[in-house]
């Protein structure tokens, strides 16, 4: 699933005995319908002794269709670390084991989307979690950053990947990699306020919404999510340039743009999210979407809409049950000059 760290089941010898089933986002016992994230586990750092930064020690596993990962490919290309963090995308699909590696057979889009390139055999993410610990219980999660010499996963949490990407391998990058800040301090305390409401009401609202199993508990979060969608609305429409601070990209474009470019191609029908969508609904949002998708690469080319879609709507059967992936909306994202018919009109009429 891409929720941020996405999937987690219990190793098999573990699971009759406590009846955990990765695919129930909502505990069947909890009367609250509520959908509760998870804590990450690996929590270590690139730069501390254990972890030097180096070329082509560390790997990173990712999922195109997660959001949290996606975060974590965009500042890995915005720093010029392609070079030095290779990567690979697990496929598309979720089932019980959690994610799976592609197979040479798939034939899936998307660079890298290829079986695990470091261990013979591994058929799913999660026998890498239990070579680090065979009795390992936690979730099997993207984005994972593995070291390659020490064969230890070294963080799965992306809030914390993406920042240690931000500086931490600075003394081994390019002049104009290490100029690159996406969070200034100038700019910190207020990137952090933002980004308390964008995570806690959009980046996990979505997910509140879509996995909620009662109607009160998907009213407020649905009502919620578009408050704070309203408020993202009103600060990029006061923006001095195209990005949510200016004309500086930030942390804040980064973790929100996540969850926008996936909001009319998934979220508006598969997670009930329609009060409006962000096309005809959101003129601010979707001027700044569209000007990271088609103008900043990092963000258009690591956006992979066969994965974000056939993930949601294949993987979360209790959800979508026969697993039909909507045709619509065409096309996934509009072209930065383009506007949906009725937004053409309503703008021919003033």
């Amino acid at each position: 699933m891409a929720v941020r760290d996405a999937a987690w089941q219990m190793p098999k010898d573990h699971m009759s005995e406590n009846k955990k089933d990765i695919l129930n986002w909502v505990d069947p016992k909890d009367k609250s319908g509520e959908f509760k994230r998870q804590s990450s586990v690996f929590r270590n750092w690139v730069g501390s002794d254990d972890f030097p930064a180096e070329k082509d020690r560390y790997h990173l596993y990712v999922s195109y269709a997660c959001p949290w990962a996606h975060r974590a490919l965009i500042v890995r290309k915005l720093k010029g670390l392609e070079d030095i963090i290779p990567f690979t995308s697990v496929h598309w699909h979720m089932a019980e084991k959690g994610w799976r590696f592609a197979t040479k057979d798939d034939n899936e889009p998307g660079e890298n989307t290829t079986p695990d390139p470091l261990h013979d055999g591994y058929a799913h993410l999660r026998d890498i979690y239990f070579e680090n610990n065979k009795d390992y219980e936690g979730r099997f999660t993207v984005p994972t950053l593995y070291d390659k010499k020490q064969n230890r996963i070294v963080n799965n949490e992306s809030s914390e990947i993406i920042r240690m990407f931000y500086h931490g391998f600075d003394s081994i990058l390019p002049e104009k990699y290490k100029s690159v800040d996406l969070l200034p301090k100038d700019l910190e305390a207020k990137i952090e306020e933002t980004n308390e409401w964008t995570y806690n009401d959009i980046n996990n609202g979505v997910y509140k919404s879509g996995f909620a199993t009662t109607g009160e508990a998907y009213e407020k979060a649905v009502t919620t999510l578009f408050k704070s969608l309203d408020r993202a609305e009103d600060d990029l429409s006061k923006s001095s340039g195209p990005y949510y601070h200016g004309d500086r990209l930030t942390e804040a474009d980064v973790r929100l743009y996540t969850t926008i470019i996936r909001f009319d191609a998934v979220y508006v029908q598969h997670f009930k999210c329609n009060l409006r969508d962000i096309r005809s609904g959101y003129p601010a949002l979707h001027e700044w979407v569209r000007n990271l998708y088609w103008n900043v690469d990092a963000f258009g080319s690591t956006t992979e809409f066969t994965h974000i879609k056939k993930h949601y709507t294949q993987s979360h059967k209790q959800i979508n049950p026969f697993g039909i992936t909507p045709v619509g909306p065409i096309p996934s994202i509009l072209p930065v000059d383009e506007e949906v018919p009725a937004v053409k009109a309503a703008l021919a009429a003033k």
